[in-house]
């Protein structure tokens, strides 16, 4: 599959490539910010994202979830390969979704000997075998996404990777994919900020007069579609904690949910094929961390007008709970079916 190299906000200086670029998120180096506020974020770069204040954690919390991800970012290498390498605009995942099933059977030589994250080992490695997953397609781009039932709930089992800008405006220079390569979005899809996740553009549009985002406080819908397809919301901080109740608890959640491969020192049960993977986040100045160390998901619920609530999952703790986050910090999205 030919690969396209995204350009810095997604303007392409040749024709031939120019729709392609104006339908993607990312821009390279870009920082975020809100489409209805000027704020800037003191956030200091490399923190953990999720403290319980929104504030920058412990240097000795901080260097152990560092050491533990340390020599696993092969994501510098100029010989890395996937093979399910795949540009990030929407023409390719249906390539990537074809051949998963070649793929899978060749999960042991990817994972024999694995003792952390590796950006090689494709996604359909991560997923339990055990489990029965359904699937859904995003109309929007005719990708196609694993999706579980637990309890009574129904969620995506992947991260979206969603990312056409010219669709959903407010997804320009507000997603990524892991240190910006495109190809990393096939296997942990991508990162918004809270403003894109919510689809403040949409909601602004569409009558709603609300104005959300980093510096802001807003009231938002009891259900948030956000950058979900049709059919789909962005999780409350409700349709979290439910989800721990129905994987036994908080307690024991994290456990639960994260996948059984691919942690740095601490892999799930994915008992009931949430399959969460340690993709880590992008930090406010463009910064990537904690991949293998952690996983970083949106609510929709906002705390005040810096933060919003998000779920994280770490390699060292096998309970879950919300925390904290910065709007501005970008993170996965897990959407569930209405």
């Amino acid at each position: 599959m030919k690969k396209i190299k995204m350009l810095r906000g997604c303007v392409a200086t040749a024709s031939v490539f120019s729709f392609l670029f104006l339908a993607a998120c990312g821009g390279d180096s870009s920082t975020s910010s809100d489409d209805f506020s000027d704020s800037s974020s003191s956030v200091i770069p490399g923190i953990d994202p999720e403290s319980s204040s929104g504030s920058a954690q412990s240097s000795s919390s901080k260097d152990e979830l560092k050491s533990s991800s340390s020599g696993k970012d092969e994501s510098s290498s100029s010989s890395r390969h996937s093979p399910l390498d795949g540009e990030s605009s929407s023409s390719s995942i249906g390539e990537v979704v074809s051949s998963s099933s070649s793929v899978e059977q060749n999960c042991s030589a990817f994972l024999d000997g694995e003792t952390g994250w590796s950006w090689n080992v494709p996604k359909e490695c991560r997923f339990n075998p055990d489990i029965d997953y359904g699937t859904m397609t995003d109309p929007r781009d005719n990708k196609v996404y694993k999706t579980i039932k637990i309890g009574d709930q129904v969620w995506m089992a992947e991260n979206l990777n969603y990312s056409d800008s010219v669709k959903t405006p407010i997804l320009l220079k507000r997603c990524w994919c892991y240190n910006n390569r495109t190809e990393n979005c096939a296997v942990a899809g991508r990162f918004y900020t809270w403003a894109a996740a919510i689809d403040s553009v949409a909601l602004y549009d569409g009558g709603n007069g609300v104005d959300c985002g980093y510096g802001k406080t807003c009231t938002l819908p009891t259900k948030v579609q956000g950058i979900c397809p049709d059919g789909w919301h962005l999780p409350t901080e409700t349709e979290w904690e439910s989800l721990f109740k129905a994987v036994g608890g908080s307690s024991t959640a994290g456990s639960m949910l994260k996948s059984t491969s691919g942690w740095n020192g601490g892999n799930g049960k994915d008992a009931f094929g949430f399959s969460a993977l340690p993709t880590g986040y992008r930090g406010y100045y463009g910064d990537y961390s904690f991949e293998g160390g952690g996983a970083y998901f949106w609510s929709s619920t906002e705390i005040d007008s810096g933060n919003a609530n998000s779920m994280p999952l770490r390699y060292d703790e096998g309970s879950a709970g919300l925390s904290t986050a910065n709007k501005d910090f970008a993170r996965s999205v897990r959407c569930l079916q209405d």
